[in-house]
């Protein structure tokens, strides 16, 4: 026999030694991730805080909207930002919650929550400007949206 068929006829051995006739041990199934769920709106209200709220109506599922209380000067321009937030459409009527302090708010001040809606970059509806008289926790109910100029 030649030196090759003893080279192959050793790994060939070799190969028959480490593999066994046991089957492998099944390796333990990893436990299920636990899927971190979000909570549903921004949680309790804290003492220092309060809150409009409300449902926002005809917003197109995809529609990226945004709220704000703003001061307002007498021109009728958005002088300081007071609280906001961004939502995302669903195609059904959209609650909402705007936090926000009260000591904020500047006394005799005009203060309105505004809000626009934009799809792909372009917006496509705005939220009449509704003034907000005094500082308090406030459900609006379903409010509207319409058609951007």
């Amino acid at each position: 026999m030649s030196p090759r068929h003893f080279a192959v006829l050793g790994l060939v051995a070799l190969l028959g030694a480490c593999s066994s006739n046991e089957a492998p041990e099944p390796t333990p199934a990893r436990p299920a991730q636990a899927v971190v769920k979000k909570p549903e709106g921004p949680g309790p209200l804290l003492p220092h805080q309060r809150e409009l709220s409300g449902q926002l109506l005809g917003i197109p599922a995809g529609a990226e909207v945004e709220l704000a209380i703003l001061v307002i000067d007498e021109r009728g321009r958005p002088q300081k930002l007071l609280a906001s937030t961004k939502l995302q459409g669903n195609g059904q009527s959209l609650p909402f919650q705007v936090r926000f302090n009260p000591e904020a708010f500047p006394v005799g001040a005009r203060v309105e929550l505004r809000g626009r809606a934009s799809q792909s970059g372009q917006l496509i509806l705005h939220l009449p400007a509704l003034r907000i008289e005094q500082p308090n926790t406030q459900a609006l109910g379903p409010l509207q949206l319409v058609k951007a100029p």
